[in-house]
């Protein structure tokens, strides 16, 4: 098994920089503590990528799930309180866990052919209430970890509900998981931004499934219901308009661009990869809308096979495009409607697509490479 890089979590880190700058004392010490755990764990993912395994992965001949509770510590995975096939036990963190990664299982499953993340019957494991006032949610390289968000602070104070509440985060963060053993697009830059558009694509993906919404119906919002109401946005980041899902005091304006003309080179977030990503994503939300429908039956399969077979590790924007749009005319013919509704959805963010044979998928980096400083684009 392969690594992903780095630690992927929901939370992008310019927002926990802005409660740093922005927020009460109490809101600044949890989002500092925050940000002092994804880094402990980033540093762990990256001492071990490079190794064979991090664990031995466990199988399973069907779906099963095991949701371990943490008990508001650290010691992952911790208390086994529901396995496949148990029924509901009351703790909504608990049971949501449950349900989001079933979710997540049934569409790659029932509408991809894939068995489990790895293609294999992986075993999805997922620990509930870590540490305590633990904003985030991750995929460790072996199994789910979630908080319960700011629940400690005062009421006034709280931005985040528990990070199990939206069925597109656990979406998100397990489609991490398949990108792992798959595409292994590095955590840096256009790939890194790649892959996080990638978890948001099939997140997203989940929640519209669950909700049977057409692309048209879908509101196409990652994270809905994870910010209580002293929040002022819809949620983490918009595919349809990105730069808009939120602009409060506390935690600043949303900075997602839509198009590449707005394309940002930051010295932080690995490069931009939670900012960034609203460009392919937006490209996505263009070339379903047009292609109409269900989104995970044509538009998504389209973004599975390209992720699953011909994206690699060092895969930019433009070779998405090029890649997504071959992809396309293979599933459902050269110069039809949803090869064409590619080709314009990655028009309307500003790129083209190049036409002919494409680049083989690259190899795998070394350490010493991932840990380079990200370099600055254009």
């Amino acid at each position: 098994m392969t690594g992903v890089n780095s630690l992927t979590c929901i939370m992008p880190p310019h927002m926990l920089r802005e409660i740093v700058t922005r927020g009460t004392p109490a809101q600044r010490d949890w989002a500092v503590r925050t940000l002092r755990v994804s880094e402990q764990f980033r540093g762990q993912r990256q001492a071990f990528f490079g190794a064979a395994e991090l664990a031995a992965a466990v199988t399973a001949a069907g779906k099963e799930r095991i949701v371990y509770d943490a008990q508001n510590g650290s010691t992952l995975p911790g208390q086994k309180v529901r396995g496949e096939g148990d029924p509901a036990t009351g703790d909504k963190a608990v049971d949501e866990a449950y349900d989001g990664s079933g979710a997540t299982y049934d569409l790659f499953r029932d509408v991809y052919a894939r068995n489990s993340i790895d293609g294999s019957g992986l075993r999805l494991d997922s620990t509930v209430h870590y540490q305590k006032g633990y904003d985030n949610a991750f995929w460790n390289g072996q199994q789910m970890v979630y908080g319960d968000g700011d629940e400690d602070l005062p009421e006034a104070e709280r931005l985040f509900n528990r990070f199990t509440i939206s069925a597109d985060i656990i979406g998100h963060e397990l489609t991490h998981g398949v990108t792992q053993y798959e595409a292994k697009l590095i955590y840096f830059d256009q790939p890194g931004a790649l892959n996080e558009s990638m978890s948001d694509v099939f997140g997203s993906l989940v929640r519209q499934r669950a909700l049977n919404q057409t692309a048209d119906q879908a509101d196409w919002i990652i994270g809905k219901g994870l910010f209580t109401p002293n929040v002022n946005g819809q949620g983490l980041r918009s595919m349809a308009a990105p730069g808009t899902a939120y602009d409060d005091p506390v935690l600043g304006k949303d900075p997602q661009p839509a198009h590449m003309r707005d394309y940002k080179n930051v010295p932080y977030d690995n490069g931009g990869v939670h900012i960034n990503s609203g460009i392919p994503n937006h490209a996505f939300y263009r070339a379903a809308r047009a292609i109409g429908g269900f989104a995970w039956e044509k538009a998504g399969r389209v973004w599975y096979v390209a992720l699953r077979d011909k994206l690699g590790a060092r895969s930019d924007f433009q070779a998405a495009a090029n890649l997504t749009f071959q992809t396309a005319g293979e599933l459902f013919g050269a110069g039809g409607l949803e090869q064409q509704a590619v080709r314009t959805g990655w028009a309307d963010v500003g790129i083209n697509v190049a036409e002919g044979q494409p680049p083989p998928k690259g190899c795998l980096p070394t350490l010493v490479e991932l840990l380079r400083p990200a370099p600055q684009k254009r």
